[in-house]
């Protein structure tokens, strides 16, 4: 009785005080996700089977049934609604591409059985199966602990702001990046003025100004704020630079002394911007400022892919294991 509560609960202790141990330690891991969805996931097996709730079998299944058909008709319509408001890009469309590499990944398997496909096509599906199992398992993890490390308390004290740039309307920040600098200005406001602003973004090959020379000049112009209490980094083309650049600001202005900041992006954003910020050795905490409903789903994709790109080895391993497999299988037919 006693092996079998330990078999039954023992792995969700387990993840449960990995996770734990592993946020403590750092926050800005993606590893992070990973844990508290295997978590999440065996917590809720266990209340399902553990308490006498085998009537929610059913509800559960269907759902799981029913959740891939939800989803790929939700991304449909939202990549019609984003192309609306925002034009036919590779960007808005990426929602509707989604829908179609779920539906792909979905009939596979049963199309080749039906067409009765050669072993060698079987064997590609088979890595195409494992390596889609974690990419929406991944994805999954990832929008459950961004969503997680949004929410988390920012009442700590910080020295500076770094606002990461965004597009701009000839000279004017967008009302995207507006919403971040507003965002600032509050956080500003909040830490009595004290901590000093570092507006970040260089100038794009079809813009007229950099972006922090254009966020400057509508903190210093349209809100008022010090002219001295405002730093520019004008020279980074990406979020990683953004941070690296910044850092060398803060490093040269602070003497050596150790600082905390606050990074404010869009809300989409916040967990990769902060998880660069630990791979460049910033102390820092994301804050994340409104995006509007309807492009969440796009901009997250985004940063999924941009995420699993920065760690891709997961789909590496998986790659070597089936080439191991393909390897002993040719072994196993060449001797025999």
């Amino acid at each position: 009785m006693l092996f079998g509560q330990i078999l039954i609960y023992g792995p969700v202790a387990f993840f449960g005080l990995l996770f734990l141990f592993s946020y403590l330690r750092e926050p800005r891991q993606f590893r992070n996700a990973i844990y508290l969805t295997i978590f999440l996931i065996l917590l809720a097996t266990c209340l399902l089977f553990g308490f006498g709730q085998e009537w929610m079998v059913l509800p559960v299944l269907l759902a799981v049934v029913a959740c891939p058909v939800v989803v790929v008709l939700f991304l449909i319509w939202n990549s019609v609604l984003v192309i609306r408001h925002e034009g036919l890009s590779m960007s808005t469309a990426l929602p509707a591409v989604l829908a179609v590499v779920i539906v792909m990944y979905l009939v596979m398997v049963p199309l080749l059985s039906l067409l009765h496909a050669p072993a060698w096509l079987n064997g590609i599906a088979s890595l195409i199966v494992f390596e889609g199992l974690w990419f929406f398992f991944s994805f999954v993890a990832l929008l459950v602990y961004s969503w997680f490390y949004r929410l988390l308390p920012r009442k700590r004290h910080y020295d500076y702001i770094i606002v990461h740039g965004a597009g701009l309307d000839g000279t004017k920040p967008t009302p995207l990046l507006r919403g971040r600098l507003e965002t600032a200005l509050r956080l500003w406001n909040r830490q009595g003025r004290s901590p000093l602003l570092i507006v970040s973004g260089g100038q794009g090959a079809d813009e007229e100004v950099s972006e922090a020379a254009a966020m400057k000049a509508y903190l210093v112009n349209e809100r008022q704020v010090p002219e001295s209490s405002v730093l520019s980094e004008d020279k980074s083309t990406t979020t990683l630079e953004n941070l690296r650049f910044s850092k060398q600001i803060m490093d040269a202005h602070s003497g050596g002394a150790r600082y905390r900041c606050a990074l404010v992006t869009s809300d989409y954003h916040v967990f990769r911007a902060a998880e660069y910020a630990h791979k460049v050795g910033v102390s820092a905490d994301g804050v994340g400022s409104h995006t509007k409903g309807y492009y969440w789903p796009t901009a997250f994709i985004r940063e999924f892919i941009a995420i699993s790109v920065a760690h891709k080895w997961p789909y590496l391993v998986i790659a070597g294991f089936w080439l191991l497999s393909v390897a002993v299988e040719l072994i196993r037919v060449f001797v025999h």
